[in-house]
């Protein structure tokens, strides 16, 4: 087997898919790759098991065959060479030679029948959705990561179902850590069908590494065979084994009452949030929003820091209120949110914090509070 590739068409790849060939599972041979190289083309697999990911890319092949190597070595060769052309040549004993006139690697490959097999999904029906729109949805919900020891479905997976409405649907995704959670919506056609059963589990995990994949332009098709999400490019496709278990009833932590709805310039609300969440403690961090008529207070209290306090005018004609909450939960959903101004609904310490962007309303997070 012989063949060259330009450094550039694999160089990202072999990057992203370190996520899936760096992750622990019980077989070895899932920190590498598996390249099978055909006419005029290479086709590269990785998986962790859980999360499968096959592309195919451009090469000039002087002979056919199939090797597996280790993954991270792979990357930093490709990564570090000096030239745009690098050469594969497979030897006795799956021993490869890789580089050029000036740069020679001799590196052992495994056996390429003992790579476990991605699932065949030739015959499976697809739904098309923006590929910049899939990206947005799970950038929104995967940030949302409950404690390392909490392994249920509903905490390590994002749920996805369809919402209908009387002109429109919505595919939805939902994520939760139970102290907050994430809600994001793409509407799509009342005609069009999605193949996909109402309410599935899907890792955060395997949506992450699909994100590093999924790009500003161009359509991606999604659907599911078995017990696998399929996500499809051009050219690359994933699999992600689906979480057996029930997603929590959402409704309640996101119905509002807009007459507690607060409109704030949100540049100047996240600033504020950094600048008060300095001296906040470092193991639980709380800034207190106090409302009065008028005027918004943010303060922040450490034993061993000191403390912090700002004021900003508001629209706010209700009775006086004090609410704590973890300042990063509040910074990382207005981060979420693209438009200049936000609308925060808080009714008091009992009831989530509801925060979504002023016009666009396909997101929406929801923060409990802090009982200190």
């Amino acid at each position: 087997m012989k063949f060259t590739i330009c450094r550039d068409d694999i160089l990202s790849v072999m990057a992203n898919i370190q996520g899936l060939t760096g992750r622990k599972s019980s077989m070895a041979i899932t920190s590498s790759v598996l390249i099978q190289v055909t006419s005029g083309q290479i086709k590269i697999s990785a998986t962790d098991l859980e999360t499968g990911f096959e592309g195919v890319y451009p090469a000039q092949v002087q002979s056919e065959g199939t090797l597996t190597l280790n993954s991270r070595k792979l990357f930093e060769i490709i990564r570090d060479f000096p030239n745009d052309n690098i050469n594969f040549e497979q030897t006795a004993n799956r021993w490869v030679d890789i580089g050029d006139v000036n740069v020679k690697y001799h590196m052992s490959g495994l056996d390429p029948e003992t790579f476990p097999k991605n699932p065949v999904f030739d015959d499976i029906n697809l739904f098309n959705i923006d590929s910049a729109q899939m990206k947005k949805m799970i950038d929104r919900t995967v940030g949302i990561i409950g404690s390392s020891e909490d392994k249920r479905p509903h905490v390590i997976g994002v749920y996805l179902h369809s919402v209908e409405a009387h002109d429109r649907n919505k595919l939805r995704m939902v994520s939760t850590d139970i102290g907050r959670l994430a809600l994001v919506d793409y509407e799509y056609g009342k005609d069009i069908n999605v193949p996909i059963p109402n309410g599935i589990l899907i890792p955060k995990k395997g949506l992450m590494e699909v994100s590093k994949f999924l790009t500003n332009e161009g359509i991606v098709n999604i659907g599911v065979i078995n017990n696998d999400l399929i996500i499809k490019k051009e050219n690359e496709s994933f699999f992600i084994r689906l979480l057996e278990g029930n997603f929590p009833n959402y409704e309640k932590a996101i119905k509002k009452d807009s007459q507690f709805d607060i409109i704030l310039e949100k540049k100047p609300f996240l600033m504020m949030l950094k600048r008060m969440s300095i001296l906040a403690e470092d193991k639980y961090p709380a800034v207190v929003l106090a409302f009065e008529k008028g005027n918004l207070n943010i303060s922040s209290t450490s034993t061993e820091l000191g403390d912090s306090k700002e004021d900003m005018q508001v629209e706010y004609d209700r009775e006086p209120m004090k609410v704590t909450y973890n300042p990063r939960y509040i910074i990382e959903m207005l981060n979420m949110i693209e438009g200049e101004q936000v609308i925060i609904n808080i009714r008091g310490e009992e009831y989530p914090c509801l925060i979504e962007e002023e016009k666009d309303k396909s997101y929406i997070g929801a923060i409990m509070a802090m009982q200190i």
